[in-house]
């Protein structure tokens, strides 16, 4: 067996910012400290943290008054915030600044009277949150079918923002349905969808063709990660998602020569060395790491600036 590493793949500077940050809370504060939704969507990651005393929660509710919460890197509604506020938390914002920009342009949009279509997963917690900055102004849409049968009026402006962990295939159908359906309709003035997010779907749709099976590593609620196996399938290719060496079928291995690793943005490494290694010892496989040099990552996110509210000397 061949085994094809991806790059990139893996943590990206959002999720690299996220851990940290909620690392750099533990040695300040001292266990329990509370997380508001998974910090990220990665079942090691958060049973991790949990392990260190870091309690994860859905309801600000849960928290007790004055307490310490982190906001995850899928960003939060300002009704979280106000919550929050009313309790007396200290709050940290580990939002991704990707993600934070969006938040924005939904927000300014809605002050400029504009509606809102925003692509993207409505039960996903950074569509939850992008909503709650303008609810009576965004209409989500999934499918094709949700844009059919959107109903604005023609004399409404009208602008379009994305969930940034969408698949660019997929981004691009709806984007031309709109722009069909409302010829007038705005764009963002930089793609939403993060640089993290195309980059590790452009290096499987340009290594997916060499290969007979694809393992894409992420938790099952990753939505990047669900979008990686999406598009080697898309492409005729077989893939699965895998959570961790365990979640690894070796019936899924029989006659596969070629076998393409990748993982989510929000997958340690550590999980793909496991499994490349059990596969070298069991098939004897021979690995090779495919370098992509345009999409080379330098992009690092400071702690959030919230960090100053518990440690002054944060440098940011």
């Amino acid at each position: 067996m061949k085994i094809l590493l991806a790059n990139p793949r893996g943590f990206c500077a959002g999720v690299n910012m996220a851990i940290e940050t909620v690392e750099r809370v533990l040695q300040l504060r001292g266990a329990p400290i509370y997380v508001f939704h998974e910090i990220v969507h990665n079942r090691h990651v958060v049973e991790g943290f949990k392990a260190k005393g870091a309690i994860f929660v859905d309801s600000i509710e849960q928290i007790p008054p004055n307490a310490t919460v982190v906001y995850s890197a899928h960003g939060v509604s300002p009704e979280i915030r106000r919550q929050a506020t009313a309790r007396r938390l200290v709050q940290v914002d580990a939002t991704c600044p990707l993600v934070a920009k969006v938040h924005v342009e939904a927000v300014r949009y809605a002050r400029q009277k504009y509606t809102i279509v925003l692509i993207g997963h409505r039960d996903h917690d950074e569509v939850v949150g992008t909503v709650g900055e303008a609810p009576d102004c965004i209409h989500v849409v999934e499918n094709l079918a949700d844009v059919a049968s959107l109903h604005i009026p023609d004399d409404h402006n009208i602008a379009y923002l994305t969930q940034t962990t969408l698949s660019l295939d997929d981004a691009e159908v709806l984007v031309a349905a709109l722009k069909q359906r409302f010829p007038r309709i705005k764009s963002p003035a930089k793609e939403d969808i993060c640089y993290a997010t195309t980059n590790r779907q452009l290096a499987v749709k340009q290594l997916a063709w060499r290969c007979d099976l694809v393992l894409v590593v992420g938790s099952a609620n990753s939505s990047n990660s669900l979008r990686l196996v999406e598009i080697a399938r898309n492409r005729g290719v077989a893939a699965r998602l895998v959570d961790d060496i365990d979640a690894v079928d070796h019936e899924w291995l029989k006659g596969v020569g070629t076998l393409l690793i990748t993982a989510g943005a929000s997958a340690p490494e550590e999980l793909v060395r496991g499994i490349v290694a059990m596969l070298c010892l069991r098939y004897g496989a021979t690995v090779e790491e495919e370098r992509q040099e345009a999409h080379r990552e330098n992009l690092e996110f400071g702690v959030p600036r919230s960090m100053r509210e518990l440690d002054p000397a944060t440098q940011i």
